[in-house]
């Protein structure tokens, strides 16, 4: 699978977009300073920080992970954590042998309060079509080989819903804290393309 073009592409399209911002700022139709503020509070504020916080919640408070299974949107918002596309979160739970992945088949609905803006991979058409064809083989393309008897399940965010996994809590993990899960805990895993390690 395809996920990412060559360094060629990848200098044209960052070119392009220098350009282009050039251009709207020159005309005065954006203002750069507005454009690094939105970019930073996505990537630094509203990032995966925000969903990994959630699910090492989940992992050491049984009452809220029930809530957050019952009711991921009221759930994530008792954390802080709200605002555009993040209106209906809904939470499912990766086990030993339920295996959940979230895609998009449409364009790129994502759950940017709990995992900021998404990843090129996942707007790629090569990854929505085939991930619905061919889970199993995607996801050990991506990294992640799963036994056969795990049931995977992929599911399909759109415009009213948005779906974020609870992943795995890993072996080894039960002395640590919330605040020292955090870390543990990646963009990846909380999409179903990977799981989360042990320390």
């Amino acid at each position: 699978m395809t996920t990412t073009g060559g360094p060629d592409e990848t200098l044209s399209v960052a070119l392009r977009t220098e350009a282009l911002e050039q251009l709207l700022t020159e005309r005065g139709l954006i203002d750069p300073k507005v454009m690094n503020g939105i970019i930073t509070e996505y990537e630094t504020n509203v990032g995966p920080l925000n969903g990994a916080k959630v699910v090492a919640k989940a992992w050491t408070d049984p009452d809220y992970r029930q809530r957050l299974l019952d009711d991921g949107t009221a759930a994530i918002k008792e954390l802080g954590f709200s605002g555009a596309q993040g209106e209906h979160i809904v939470v499912v739970e990766n086990t030993a042998t339920t295996h959940n992945v979230v895609v998009c088949t449409l364009c790129s609905c994502y759950p940017w309060p709990v995992l900021g803006l998404p990843p090129s991979w996942y707007k790629d058409p090569a990854y929505r079509s085939r991930i619905v064809k061919e889970p199993r083989t995607v996801l050990s393309e991506m990294g992640l080989d799963l036994a056969d008897d795990v049931q995977i399940t992929v599911r399909d965010s759109t415009s009213e819903v948005r779906w974020l996994v609870l992943p795995e809590r890993p072996a080894g993990t039960e002395h640590l804290t919330e605040e020292e899960l955090v870390p543990l805990v990646s963009r990846d895993a909380m999409v179903g393309v990977a799981k989360v390690g042990a320390p």
